[in-house]
């Protein structure tokens, strides 16, 4: 899949993401309510690779959870969804992750070793860089979509060398995506 391809991807599927087994279930109108939440996410540009934002949809009802490093982009992302047409009520999960030097250097760090990395010089190219990286304690989660297992694999092996406490990978690849766009 071409790496555009996989960015639009990435962005509607994993900062906005549905279980599964509820995206299958989603109403028409829910479905375009959803569809609508993620073009006001993606568009709000203070969202960074350090933040992730998911959302569900259920007769209108948003629930949002996530990430963020500023305060301010939780009530942001929250007045976006709430202008959108056919949101009935938002309730606001998104977390403000906790200000922390270590926290900020690890961030970087990692997002340097990986976007750096030759292997996914055609993610750092790219406007919204698929991988994210969170950090919380001292604990980090790469989220996004890559192109094929190795990547998913190298991403976690370079993201693993600069001392966080525990590195969770929750990457997928396009294949899974697309398996789960199929059913949906």
């Amino acid at each position: 899949m071409a790496p555009r391809v996989a960015a639009a991807i990435a962005l509607a599927l994993v900062l906005l993401a549905v279980p599964t087994s509820a995206s299958a279930q989603m109403a028409p109108h829910d479905r375009r309510v959803f569809g609508n939440i993620s073009d006001q996410v993606q568009r709000y540009t203070q969202l960074t690779i350090f933040d992730s934002v998911s959302a569900s949809v259920e007769g209108g009802r948003v629930v949002l959870t996530g990430w963020v490093t500023m305060p301010h982009k939780r009530d942001d992302i929250e007045q976006r969804v709430r202008r959108v047409d056919g949101v009935t009520s938002v309730e606001n999960g998104i977390g403000v992750l906790p200000v922390s030097p270590f926290d900020d250097e690890l961030r970087f760090r990692i997002a340097r070793a990986i976007y750096s990395n030759s292997s996914f010089w055609h993610y750092a190219s790219m406007a919204n860089p698929p991988i994210h990286i969170i950090v919380n304690g001292g604990r980090v989660t790469l989220e996004g979509v890559v192109n094929n297992n190795v990547e998913r694999m190298l991403a976690r092996s370079l993201a693993a060398g600069f001392g966080a406490l525990e590195v969770t990978s929750l990457l997928r690849t396009d294949a899974e995506v697309r398996e789960v766009m199929a059913t949906s």
